[in-house]
Parts: structure tokens; C-alpha cells; sequence
């Protein structure tokens, strides 16, 4: 008796789970490798923004049903604060407000599509970064992007989700960090 209960159970537990659906999304983009820039300390100023125009990071997409958003479960712009704070510093620049040079990091798109296709799902991500750098008499603004895909069976898997996520996100900080053209306008 006890088996067949116990058998009986176990299916609507998982059931239960499976109709649980996340709200938010866990970012933590990690420090890319940053090649040693200068040879001597620079003080910069550094600033993170987010200046995104939703407040969601992705939006699951299903024929037939209501989109569902999905948030952040940390505002990206302090974790991009961090990354880019531990990242400069090992480059060998010093972080110091008070420096005449000044970067300043804006968070200007951070999405994820994800679509549920017939046999599967299909997540479409980009990234756009603005970087605005100021030395003692000039400005520097570039906008970096990194876009992805990501295709699999049946339905998506946040782990992994995120995991491309974060893999997008570092690509595109070690790209700003290791950018000769801004190291050599920050070093002027």
C-alpha cells in the first residue's frame, strides 16, 4: 500500500515543480583576463549607469500565451561596477574619484528573447554597453555589443540561460578592458 501511494505521489510533485516558473534571473558576469595596460598607475574616475529603458532581462515568448518578464535578481549596473572596478585595477590603473581622467561605464541594453518553438526554444541575447572616457582635453565615447544564440530541445533550462548570459557579459567587459584604443586615450 505504502508503494503504491508513494508511486502515486511522486508525479505530482514534480508536476508541482515544473509549473513553478522563475521570476528573476541571477547574473554574475565574471572578471575576463585584462592584460597589464600601462606601467606606470593612472587614477581614473569610474562610473556605472544603467541606462536601460526596461527593467526586465528577458522575455519569454509563446505562441498562444501571455509574454512572461523576467528581472534581475541584482541590478546588473553593480555587478558591471564591480567587473569593471576589479577589472581596470588589474590593468593598473587606480580607481580614484577625484582623477582628472574619468571612464564612465552605460549599461544601454541587456535582453534576452526567448522564443518556444514547436520542438524546442530559440534565446536570442545582445548586449550593448556605452563607454564614455574624458582625459584632460578630450572625450572618448564608443559603444561596444555582443549578440548571442542560444537553441535547444524541448524547454529552456534558466541555468543554462544564464550561464550564456554571463558568457556574453564577460566577453564583452574583457573587450572594454583590454580596448587599446581606450587604454591609449586614458593614458594621454
Amino acid at each position: 500500500m505504502k508503494r503504491l501511494l508513494l508511486t502515486l505521489t511522486l508525479p505530482l510533485l514534480f508536476v508541482g515543480c515544473a509549473s513553478q516558473k522563475p521570476t528573476h534571473m541571477a547574473f554574475s558576469p565574471q572578471i575576463p583576463d585584462v592584460n597589464q595596460q600601462i606601467s606606470r598607475t593612472i587614477p581614473i574616475s569610474l562610473e556605472t549607469l544603467d541606462t536601460r529603458n526596461v527593467e526586465y532581462v528577458a522575455r519569454f515568448i509563446e505562441k498562444g500565451t501571455e509574454t512572461r518578464l523576467v528581472s534581475p535578481s541584482e541590478p546588473p549596473k553593480l555587478q558591471l561596477d564591480e567587473v569593471f572596478r576589479n577589472g581596470f585595477t588589474q590593468a593598473g590603473y587606480q580607481i580614484d574619484p577625484g582623477a582628472s581622467n574619468s571612464v564612465q561605464i552605460q549599461l544601454e541594453e541587456l535582453q534576452m528573447d526567448v522564443t518556444k518553438k514547436t520542438f524546442g526554444y530559440e534565446a536570442k541575447h545582445s548586449v550593448l554597453i556605452a563607454v564614455q572616457a574624458r582625459n584632460s582635453t578630450q572625450e572618448l565615447v564608443k559603444r561596444y555589443k555582443a549578440k548571442g544564440t542560444l537553441k535547444g530541445p524541448l524547454t529552456p533550462d534558466f541555468a543554462t540561460l544564464e550561464l550564456d548570459m554571463n558568457k556574453l557579459l564577460g566577453q564583452l567587459s574583457g573587450e572594454i578592458l583590454n580596448d587599446p584604443e581606450l587604454n591609449q586615450f586614458l593614458q594621454k
